[in-house]
């Protein structure tokens, strides 16, 4: 894998990859996602004209095989700066890391590490202290939930971020097989850069 990183405009060639990752990724436990291209297009467009947006792709040749988001926290959906707000913080203070999606191929080989440096060092660059992400919460005994998973939580600690303890936020979207949206909850997690 290569990786390339770009950002605001220069991510519009990239679109329809990202958002066709993200359609089959999302799909997966824990996101459940019943994506749709429209609806990919429309959220995708905040990251093109967000200037201070960064996209860091990986590579097998021009192939795209996976994909990771990031922008100012100021500038993502208003459910993702809610909790911040309800807390007296600021939302300009944090950079988002918003997702990170790989084909399952190319798993286990540095990509997500790459994913974070890359994000990270962008919000250095831009000037931001803080960075945060979320992921999405689904209880313990959901039926759809894979015997083996292994949640991520190790490899973030790891990484140096931590649960923001009371910053939730919910978001709508489908699940699998169903037409109309539903509010998942999502944890907050951060560090300090």
């Amino acid at each position: 894998m290569e990786f390339r990183t770009v950002s605001g405009a220069g991510i519009a060639p990239y679109l329809e990859d990202v958002a066709r990752l993200r359609i089959a990724v999302f799909r997966e436990w824990p996101y459940l996602y019943e994506g749709s291209a429209e609806y990919e297009a429309h959220y995708l467009q905040d990251y093109v004209d967000c200037p201070d947006s960064t996209l860091v792709l990986a590579l097998a040749g021009e192939r795209v095989v996976g994909a990771s988001t990031a922008l100012p926290l100021a500038a993502a959906e208003p459910e993702f700066q809610a909790p911040f707000r309800e807390h007296g913080l600021d939302p300009a203070a944090y950079y988002y890391l918003a997702e990170s999606v790989l084909e399952p191929d190319y798993r286990g080989q540095g990509a997500g590490h790459r994913f974070f440096d890359e994000r990270e060092a962008a919000a250095r660059r831009l000037g931001f202290a803080h960075a945060t992400f979320c992921a999405v919460v689904r209880p313990e005994d959901h039926p759809r939930r894979p015997a083996r998973y292994r949640p991520l939580d190790a490899f973030w600690e790891k990484r140096g971020y931590h649960r923001a303890e009371g910053l939730v936020c919910h978001f709508p979207w489908p699940d699998i097989g169903e037409t109309q949206d539903s509010l998942k909850p999502l944890q907050f997690w951060w560090r300090r850069l």
